[in-house]
């Protein structure tokens, strides 16, 4: 979410994007992450916008000439926390009222679905100008993520498993349903994760970053029974590949088998395998118990997406 004016640009409305359009705001959002040194887009928006899917997305857009500006993206899905929206304004555009018009826009939007009009905003890279922005606007400060970071030239010490517990890869096709059902038992009062369905799970497993080896599972040994996993990845395209804790989760049904650490050293065992030298995560900082558990096994804080609500 960037720029801040009293200006009122144009703000175009439309329900689903071509992909000229969608390739322009790919680069709209690459200008404005090098610029920032954050990624003004969030995977589930990036991801929407590379293959579509089952849940409706409201796509605002402002123009100078054939050059996408400025650009937001509202999910009105979610009918317990309700909109969440994304914004970005081209570096070269901003203090020119681009940011307020977007934000404007998507508040509208949100209040055609939900009486109440309530919006998340979301600031990636926790900038001043959006916290400037979404404050003038009635938003409160009420949700801050760490993105969290690691050197894997590091001793990473041995992962130790529980008595009766295997450690083995995920195996497409066939754990899906399994895992589907642990992630939502996992993460059942998380906002976005818990709600991940069997279409969010396989887009994921059809981005050429997926690897099923560095999907790990921990199972019971006797019957294979799902009890927890850490799911990694590999960023790289432009810059030097990072590996990333991208899912870990632990059955609530197995909890205080020491699962969340065994696990998470597995998987950055499994990343340092790989020849990487760094790793990454996100963690809700009102998490401790998993602020707690990166911070012991040697991550610090890198950066904050914050999410302000109204």
């Amino acid at each position: 979410m960037k720029g801040v004016s009293t200006n009122h640009p144009d703000v175009e409305r439309t329900d689903r994007l071509t992909a000229a359009d969608a390739a322009a705001v790919f680069r709209l959002a690459g200008a404005a992450g090098d610029a920032d040194g954050a990624y003004p887009l969030s995977e589930h928006t990036t991801l929407h916008l590379r293959h579509g899917g089952d849940r409706p997305a409201v796509h605002l857009l402002i123009r100078d000439g054939a050059d996408v500006v400025g650009y937001a993206h509202v999910d009105t899905t979610d009918i317990v926390e309700g909109a969440a929206a994304e914004l970005v304004v081209h570096p070269l555009r901003r203090r020119h009222g681009y940011g307020r018009a977007l934000a404007t826009a998507a508040m509208a939007v949100a209040a055609e679905r939900d009486p109440a009009g309530r919006l998340r905003l979301w600031a990636h890279g926790d900038h001043p100008s959006a916290s400037a922005l979404a404050l003038s606007l009635g938003f409160t400060r009420v949700r801050a993520l760490w993105q969290m970071r690691r050197s894997l030239h590091t001793p990473v010490p041995e992962p130790v498993l529980a008595d009766g517990v295997a450690l083995r890869a995920f195996r497409p096709g066939a754990d899906d349903e399994a895992w589907l059902a642990v992630n939502a038992r996992a993460f059942a009062d998380h906002p976005e994760q818990g709600r991940w369905t069997l279409p969010d799970l396989r887009t994921r497993m059809a981005e050429p970053w997926f690897d099923p080896a560095g999907f790990l599972l921990a199972v019971n040994a006797d019957d294979d029974t799902l009890l927890g996993f850490h799911w990694t990845k590999v960023h790289g395209g432009d810059h030097d590949p990072i590996g990333e804790v991208y899912v870990l989760g632990v059955d609530p049904a197995a909890q205080g088998m020491g699962l969340g650490r065994t696990l998470t050293l597995a998987g950055l065992r499994h990343l340092r395998e790989q020849g990487l030298s760094q790793v990454m995560l996100y963690v809700d900082e009102a998490n401790r118990g998993a602020v707690a558990l990166y911070t012991a096994l040697g991550f610090a804080r890198w950066a904050t997406d914050v999410s302000y609500s109204r």
